[in-house]
């Protein structure tokens, strides 16, 4: 499936005692998570503090306290931190792009930047696209497509070169049933990556997620596997599966909404 994986390493990430903010405010209170191989969910509502986690993880923000570490490497200056990109996809909710950029020069210049071998690259851009179903589409601008394909071109972004890392902020947001399936046997057909997946869509967690961490006021309210948190759930909530019930139990009454 994924060719340039022969070499790859497993890719583990640690966040130690890690306090996040912006303008004054605190958004992490000394948060501690550790990720390895597999997709991690993130839930949380609104405010929570999932993407600036993400962003703190992805190295795009140092954290005012505490350490970050990837692979080996604690994530200690800007020099550490241009090193770990390269290991890392990241793809924001809202993630820029050139309207002018065709699909398959977007995806390459990911890999520029994540600097995959020139030998490498025109291989890894054609496993990324044919993996989003855009391979047809790698002419056309980015302009031209709708909002899910270019949701797809973020994820081939993402994923180009098979990074260790993967982390993605609301991937799923604008696609159609029919491609919110293709991106979960995307996610699940990355072996020995480290996914956090971002959502707000808890039937993409049950199909495709290993481990589930709830966030809530910048704290961690659950850490564990989908199972685990699915035996946590109480009868009531009817109407609702119990992964969406034990969810909405973890979170202060008012919040209670999907």
């Amino acid at each position: 499936m994924w060719a340039l994986l022969e070499q790859k390493e497993l890719m583990r990430a640690h966040l130690s005692g890690v306090r996040q903010g912006y303008r004054g405010r605190l958004v992490l209170d000394g948060l501690d998570l550790a990720l390895g191989p597999g997709v991690t969910a993130l839930l949380g509502p609104n405010g929570a503090g999932k993407t600036t986690l993400m962003r703190t993880l992805a190295t795009v923000q140092p954290p005012i306290e505490g350490t970050v570490t990837i692979g080996d490497t604690v994530v200690s200056d800007e020099r550490t931190a241009r090193r770990v990109r390269r290991q890392i996809g990241y793809l924001p909710q809202a993630f820029g792009w050139d309207p002018g950029m065709r699909v398959g020069d977007f995806v390459e210049y990911a890999a520029w930047l994540r600097e995959i071998p020139a030998r490498d690259c025109p291989r890894a851009v054609e496993e990324a696209l044919r993996h989003v179903d855009l391979v047809d589409r790698r002419r056309d601008r980015l302009s031209r497509l709708s909002g899910g394909m270019r949701r797809r071109a973020g994820i081939a972004w993402a994923v180009v070169g098979a990074p260790g890392l993967v982390i993605l902020d609301e991937p799923t947001a604008g696609l159609d049933p029919r491609q919110r399936l293709q991106f979960r046997r995307i996610v699940t057909g990355l072996p020995d990556t480290t996914v956090l997946l971002s959502t707000h869509l808890i039937d993409d967690v049950a199909a495709a997620c290993d481990r589930v961490v709830v966030l809530h006021g910048g704290r961690l309210r659950f850490d564990g596997s989908v199972a685990d948190m699915e035996a946590r759930a109480c009868d009531g909530l009817p109407g609702h599966t119990p992964l969406e019930r034990a969810y909405m139990e973890l979170l202060p009454e008012e919040e209670r909404t999907l």
